[in-house]
C-alpha cells in the first residue's frame, strides 16, 4: 500500500484538465473532493490485483501506472500504460466484476483512490459525465479490437515500432532532431507491451539502433528518425 497524504481538491488539481473529470460542475466536484483519497505511490507498489473486487477508482494525479495481465507461464502482457489525468477500475466497478487485469506503479506516482458510491452518485446524477464515460468505455474496446488484429497480422519489428512511436508521442522530450522517451522501462517491460519475447526485443533495439532508427542512453531510449519507424510500422505510417 502507499502513504496517505493530504489530499489536494480536485477544482485546483492540475491533472484534472486532462481527466474525465474536467466537465463537473463544482457542485459535483466538491462531492468527489470531500470523499476522495490522496495516496503516494513508490515504483514498484500494486495498486491493485486480478482477481480482486473493486471498492472505486483510482485516478492518476502524477506518475505512471503499468496495467498488465500475467500468462499462465508467468510472462506479462502490458495492456496499456496510464498517466496523468487517467481513470483505472472503473470498468470492473461499472461491470459489477472483478478486476480482469493488475497494474503497478512504474513511475512514483500520486493517486487519487475516489469510493464507489461517491463516483456512482455523481455518474449517475449528471448526464455529461455518463456520456463521458459510456465514451471512453467504447474507445477501450476499440483501442483492444485494433491490438488483437495486430497481434495476429503485424510483425514483432512493426508493434516495436509502432509501441515506440506512440511512447515518444506520450513521454517524447524533444532534444533538436530527436527525441528522447523520458521513461524508464526495462527490455522485459517493452517486451510485455509488444507481446514478444524479451530477447527479441534486445536484439531488435539493437538492430534499430544501428540502422539509426534510435539511440539507447542507459535504459533510455532516443527515437533518431520518426518517419523511418514510421515506415516500418507499415500501417500506421
Amino acid at each position: 500500500m502507499g502513504n496517505p497524504i493530504n489530499k489536494m481538491p480536485c477544482e485546483l488539481c492540475s491533472s484534472r484538465k486532462h481527466s474525465m473529470l474536467s466537465e463537473l460542475s463544482e457542485s459535483h466536484i466538491c462531492t468527489i473532493s470531500e470523499n476522495k483519497n490522496l495516496i503516494s505511490h513508490k515504483k514498484g507498489q500494486i495498486l491493485y490485483y486480478e482477481g480482486t473486487k473493486p471498492l472505486g477508482i483510482f485516478c492518476i494525479n502524477s506518475g505512471v501506472v503499468k496495467v498488465y495481465k500475467t500468462a499462465s507461464n508467468g510472462k506479462e502482457q502490458i495492456i496499456h500504460l496510464a498517466k496523468s489525468g487517467d481513470f483505472l477500475g472503473y470498468s470492473a466497478l461499472l461491470g459489477e466484476e472483478n478486476y480482469s487485469n493488475s497494474s503497478m506503479i512504474i513511475e512514483d506516482a500520486k493517486i487519487c483512490f475516489i469510493p464507489k458510491e461517491s463516483f456512482l452518485n455523481t455518474l449517475f446524477s449528471n448526464s455529461s459525465f455518463f456520456k463521458r464515460i459510456t465514451k471512453e468505455l467504447s474507445h477501450e474496446i476499440g483501442v483492444m479490437e485494433s491490438k488483437l488484429t495486430d497481434a495476429n497480422q503485424k510483425s514483432i519489428r512493426e508493434r516495436l515500432a509502432f509501441i515506440l512511436l506512440q511512447l515518444g508521442s506520450t513521454y517524447g522530450v524533444e532534444g533538436g532532431e530527436n527525441q528522447k522517451i523520458d521513461l524508464i522501462l526495462s527490455r522485459e517491460e517493452i517486451a510485455g507491451m509488444v507481446g514478444t519475447a524479451t530477447e527479441s526485443v534486445i536484439r531488435l533495439l539493437s538492430e534499430f539502433k544501428k540502422d539509426e532508427l534510435i539511440d539507447l542512453e542507459g535504459k533510455k531510449i532516443i527515437i533518431k528518425d520518426k518517419r523511418g519507424l514510421a515506415r516500418l510500422s507499415d500501417f500506421y505510417a
